[in-house]
């Protein structure tokens, strides 16, 4: 706004101006994109396919520069048309609460004036001894801030409306209700004046300087300029979003979107919908792509060990996303809250027919073992099953916390993190776009737990016709039935020489270690579980009292004590040191659970 703002001003502010505004910009930015895009389609790739030459290299650096000149425009004027519609509805607020005062005070037969001051009639009053008086009117300035003392008293009891009197006089009732009514008009257009200084920086920042030779180096000034402006539009860009909807509503939500706002919450507002579930695969996987770099600078100036860890992994995440990938990788979820979220897929999980969601465990972290190992789990599993079946995808899904160390694991993390993977499994089935797609849930260590807990909730686990249990520690149930699916859609694959899946009960390890240690455990076991086939969180997926199928896995290296560790626990998504287990989680994900090759029960 040129001038200083005014009541008047505001009050006659139309908003819709500040959006028509946003559409010309809009309007740019689309044509912008179209040339950008005619550019490297038509022209750049025409002049490569059919010329070689020192001066194809030449034309062709020079559409590189044009290319780039589009993409700036492109971007510069989107955030201006964020920018504005953010402003527009910044500006509402204050504006309704403007009109309200001044409703109000047409209602009390109270005067506004030009400078904002707010006049009040006068008002007979009875005083102290019951005689009727008649209290003069007069007029008052509103203050932005709230009174801290109530209007018509003043310091050692002098009133403000009766300056030099000592007593106290009748007050005009009248006056409380103007100074409310002048106060608001105050405070309403200094929140107006805040909200246009703050836009008004913004949009000189989206300014170019004349003859602009834009570069590699300029273009990377626009992920600057969208922090800003998402930190100033960021409050009009979320008040939509169903945060606290269904994955269905939101599907309908973004459907219900037009593109161009689609386009604004991909390249503004990225970190507000690239997580929810209900929302397409390609337009999380955008959004998140969008999201990474400003999640890596935050995290960079954060600092501290945690920090690092995080950015550390995120950048060799973002280095396997730059890169081809078969199956292509989509990015569905990205976070630093507690140990770190990512989710990712590996082929599309909306247009394959069998999806699988697998849950890592015990001591998963968003760190560089999670890219360089558990992310290879998937990727391994897609492969497999799409060697079944082509139209496979799996996912790894990090978005809960699992336990660090054996010492701290309780149900508390399964039982926090199991309605969060219910949601995605439920966006899953929203966004797949198969009649009836083949949905496989996968638990590994205390995963399988998060799973088994996941799968006992009201309703299941949303669309999932089978589940897999790998090393796990128990489910907190005592048979497969009670998992949702019918037990002959449980499988289960335990290495006999995996120690995770014998961690006996709590009451077992107290008493056995009374007895002597290790082996104390072990005589306890046999003293107290008498078919030997409970475990730390339950029965024992692979023991027959749980009824599961269980399938035939590499027994793996001995255990702790001679020198196998926890290898046993670590190998069964992996073709190379366990090809049976593989092939048999790649033969239920690609919906053939009918070919695996079974192992009997523990």
């Amino acid at each position: 706004m040129t001038g200083p703002l005014t009541w008047q001003l505001l009050r006659d502010l139309r908003t819709s101006a500040l959006t028509e505004a946003g559409d010309t910009w809009h309007e740019v930015s689309n044509r912008s994109d179209a040339d950008r895009v005619r550019v490297d389609r038509a022209m750049s790739a025409k002049l490569r396919e059919t010329q070689e030459s020192e001066s194809a290299e030449a034309a062709l650096g020079r559409l590189q520069r044009l290319s780039r000149n589009f993409q700036y425009v492109h971007s510069e004027c989107g955030l201006v048309r964020t920018a504005l519609n953010g402003l527009a509805a910044d500006l509402a607020e204050p504006q309704n609460q403007l009109k309200q005062a001044l409703g109000d005070a047409a209602a009390l037969n109270l005067t506004v004036h030009e400078d904002g001051s707010v006049s009040y009639p006068a008002a007979e009053v009875e005083d102290l001894t019951g005689a009727k008086q008649e209290a003069p009117g007069s007029s008052v300035r509103g203050s932005a801030r709230l009174p801290l003392e109530p209007p018509g008293f003043g310091v050692g009891g002098q009133s403000p409306l009766y300056p030099g009197y000592q007593g106290f006089k009748p007050l005009n009732p009248n006056a409380a209700k103007a100074q409310d009514v002048a106060d608001r008009i105050a405070r309403a257009v200094r929140s107006a004046g805040e909200i246009d200084a703050r836009y008004a920086k913004t949009l000189s920042g989206l300014r170019a300087e004349k003859g602009l030779d834009v570069t590699e180096a300029t273009l990377k000034d626009v992920a600057r300029d969208t922090v800003d402006v998402r930190s100033k539009a960021g409050t009009y860009l979320g008040e939509d979003v169903p945060d606290d909807k269904s994955p269905t509503e939101r599907k309908n939500w973004w459907d219900g979107l037009t593109e161009e706002q689609r386009r604004e919450y991909l390249e503004i507002a990225p970190d507000l919908v690239g997580g929810l579930d209900g929302i397409p695969s390609v337009a999380r996987d955008e959004a998140n792509r969008n999201y990474l770099p400003i999640l890596m600078d935050d995290l960079a100036r954060q600092g501290g060990d945690d920090a690092t860890t995080k950015l550390d992994a995120l950048r060799m995440i973002q280095d396997k996303l730059n890169k081809p990938s078969d199956p292509p990788m989509f990015l569905l979820g990205i976070g630093d809250e507690g140990n770190g979220r990512a989710i990712v897929a590996y082929g599309n999980p909306d247009t394959s027919k069998n999806v699988s969601a697998y849950v890592p465990g015990l001591g998963t972290k968003l760190n560089d073992e999670f890219v360089t190992d558990t992310m290879k789990r998937a990727r391994d599993t897609a492969v497999g099953a799409r060697d079944v079946d082509p139209s496979s995808a799996a996912i790894i899904w990090l978005g809960y916390d699992a336990p660090q160390n054996v010492d701290v694991m309780t149900r508390g993390d399964a039982e926090r993190g199991a309605p969060a993977y219910n949601q995605f499994m439920d966006g899953l089935s929203v966004t797949n776009e198969n009649r009836d797609p083949h949905v496989t849930a996968i638990g590994h260590s205390y995963g399988s737990l998060t799973v088994g807990t996941a799968a006992q909730q009201s309703g299941g686990i949303p669309g999932a016709d089978d589940i897999v249990l790998l090393g796990s520690p128990g489910v907190d149930a005592q048979k497969a039935t009670e998992l949702g699916v019918g037990k002959d859609h449980v499988f289960v694959g335990a290495a006999d020489n995996d120690p995770v899946t014998h961690l006996p009960t709590k009451g077992e390890a107290a008493a056995g270690w009374v007895l002597g240690g290790p082996l104390g455990v072990l005589a306890a076991r046999d003293v107290f579980d008498i078919g030997n086939d409970d475990v730390y969180f339950g029965k024992d997926p692979a023991s027959e009292a749980f009824g599961a199928r269980r399938f035939k896995v590499d027994d793996g290296p001995r255990m702790l004590w001679e020198l196998g560790g926890f290898d046993a626990h670590s190998q069964y998504f992996t073709p190379d040191l366990d090809p049976a287990s593989a092939d048999n989680i790649a033969r239920v994900v690609a919906g053939q659970p009918d070919r695996i090759t079974t192992e009997e029960y523990r």
